[in-house]
């Protein structure tokens, strides 16, 4: 294809997201995509019994 590198492609395509998404959106962006990976990871390491009995974040256990 352009024969360009690993870093060189790397470059661009962040900066076609950066013109996409826009700038005050790209932190959001990265903090949301980050979570959605830890989640992940937390899924495929925990059992998935006790992923089942696990209250989840958003819970109403903790209100009055």
């Amino acid at each position: 294809m352009l024969g360009l590198g690993k870093v060189e492609e790397l470059v661009i395509v962040l900066i076609i997201i950066l013109v996409l998404v826009g700038g005050k959106k790209l932190p959001e962006l990265s903090r949301g995509l980050s979570e959605s990976i830890r989640e992940v990871r937390r899924g495929f390491r925990d059992d998935p019994k006790e992923t089942a009995s696990r209250p989840q974040a958003g819970s109403d256990q903790n209100k009055v």
